[in-house]
């Protein structure tokens, strides 16, 4: 299947089609509060089942393998995302799941959309894809896992997008791509989230990331920095190059949320952010500490009149 033969259908859960509210949600970036492994799994669980209580609307955890450099030090503890995010599937209920964002080359394209629908199986239809062209060499050189040069990972995360499309629809004939060859894309059982778990793309390269997005995605992940409004300039023209309305895409941005944050002060930065038109507010930072889901839920309810622009 070529891209030219992909057409994303409107979304009837989960993403762009829901209610016109800016959505708040919960990315858990550090492990090291709970003590020895032996107390991770308690711990996230609680955080877990907090920020589903609190009304939160998605849980994030990255997927990597070593800890960033822009959060700790690499021997800190860090949990393979899916395994983690199953295990949240079990001890919630309502919101939604994803890593942020899924280094595309970590795991062969099949077994990965093959994990995604699983997850979305089993909670019910609440997982999503998000996913990149990763970056962090170092963690990847660790393990012994594949880091081509940029170029191929982008060639690579494209045809990762198509094989997700090809899964998530009734199509099983082979796919034949420059990097991947799939003779039979069956995936049973199908995902429960219709037509397919949303499907978000992370950064903000402006040639191919974000037209990316606009061919291929139900959502972008952007920081919430300077260049936000530019980089939703760029989205745009590019929906507009593919044919795509701009409106589909629900725009995700990083919100860091620390220490001394007050409620006030993240529901202001929200409404700037929702001028723009984002959508959906991943907060990070101080969220792996204990309180911050019963935070957040407080900045959910204070937000809740807030409609990004354009909704």
């Amino acid at each position: 299947m070529g891209a030219d033969e992909i057409h994303i259908r409107p979304r009837t859960r989960g993403c762009v089609d829901e209610e016109a509210l800016m959505r708040i949600g919960i990315q858990i970036p550090r492990f090291t509060g709970a003590g020895g492994p032996e107390h991770i799994g308690p711990a996230f669980a609680r955080t877990a089942r907090e920020a589903d209580q609190a009304g939160l609307s998605s849980l994030w955890v990255m997927d990597h393998f070593f800890q960033i450099e822009y959060v700790g030090a690499p021997e800190e503890p860090m949990l393979e995302g899916y395994s983690a995010l199953s295990y949240a599937a079990a001890v919630t209920e309502r919101i939604s799941l994803g890593t942020l964002v899924t280094g595309v080359v970590y795991r062969h394209p099949g077994a990965l959309l093959k994990t995604v629908t699983t997850l979305d199986v089993l909670s019910g239809g609440r997982a999503w894809l998000g996913i990149g062209a990763a970056w962090f060499e170092g963690e990847a050189r660790g393990l012994g896992l594949p880091f081509p040069p940029t170029a191929e990972r982008f060639e690579r995360l494209e045809e990762t997008l198509q094989i997700a499309h090809r899964m998530w629809s009734d199509d099983e004939s082979p796919y034949e791509g420059g990097h991947y060859r799939l003779e039979r894309p069956l995936n049973s059982p199908a995902a429960v989230s219709r037509p397919h778990p949303p499907i978000l793309i992370g950064g903000g390269g402006e040639k191919k990331t974000l037209r990316f997005v606009a061919k291929y995605a139900d959502a972008c992940n952007l920081f919430a920095g300077p260049e936000l409004a530019h980089k939703l300039d760029v989205l745009r023209g590019h929906c507009a190059d593919e044919g795509r309305p701009y409106e589909d895409i629900e725009k995700t941005a990083i919100v860091m949320v620390d220490r001394e944050s007050s409620v006030d002060q993240v529901v202001d930065n929200l409404g700037r952010l929702a001028e723009l038109g984002v959508d959906h507010a991943i907060c990070t930072g101080a969220t792996d500490e204990e309180g911050a889901p019963a935070f957040l839920g407080r900045v959910a309810e204070q937000a809740a009149p807030i409609v990004p622009a354009g909704r």
